[in-house]
């Protein structure tokens, strides 16, 4: 069990996330026990068997940077967890799909970020939505971990708007009109 960032905290991950080894199908692959997130090709492959997984809290899908997430559009409200798969750290498709996971879609469960997830990327994961971040097990140590988690304070007022924070700085500080003096 690895720790992750969840809502602000590191606690101990109980998820597993399923990746299919090459020759694998999704509409056979052997699922684990315990709660598992599986690829989105999965789901669609098995939704009606997999439904009362995620029904019960113990199932969600990630999905990778290519693919829409309007795909999941009418099972946001079964799907417990959504995870966005960052494959390396310079692929930022991911931010994206988050953002129209929470704005466009309205999904408000689980977001999870999963793969390459770098430290450095932390606070900006948050402000695109993503409620749990979850680095590549062994990536850090546990000291790593909550400097990382303190990192996430760092900026006390972006200035931009953002899914966590819609409203831009200049929208949110009271302004006083300039007076003219009397001359």
């Amino acid at each position: 069990m690895s720790d992750i960032i969840k809502n602000g905290r590191i606690q101990a991950d109980d998820w597993s996330v399923l990746r299919l080894a090459e020759g694998d199908q999704a509409a056979t692959v052997a699922l684990p026990a315990g709660r598992v997130i599986v690829p989105l090709a999965v789901w669609q492959a098995r939704r009606d068997e997999l439904r009362a997984k995620a029904e019960a809290g113990v199932l969600g899908v990630w999905l990778a940077g290519d693919e829409d997430p309007a795909q999941v559009a009418g099972d946001l409200s079964v799907l417990p967890v959504i995870a966005v798969d960052f494959p390396k750290f310079a692929d930022g498709r991911g931010y994206s799909i988050a953002t129209l996971l929470r704005t466009r879609l309205g999904y408000g469960g689980e977001l999870r970020a999963i793969g390459d997830v770098l430290r450095d990327q932390f606070f900006f994961l948050v402000r695109c939505g993503f409620s749990v971040l979850q680095p590549r097990e062994g990536k850090y140590s546990a000291a790593q971990l909550r400097a990382a988690l303190d990192s996430l304070q760092d900026f006390s007022e972006p200035y931009q708007g953002a899914v966590d924070r819609p409203e831009p700085l200049f929208r949110r500080q009271p302004r006083n009109p300039l007076r003219k003096e009397a001359a």
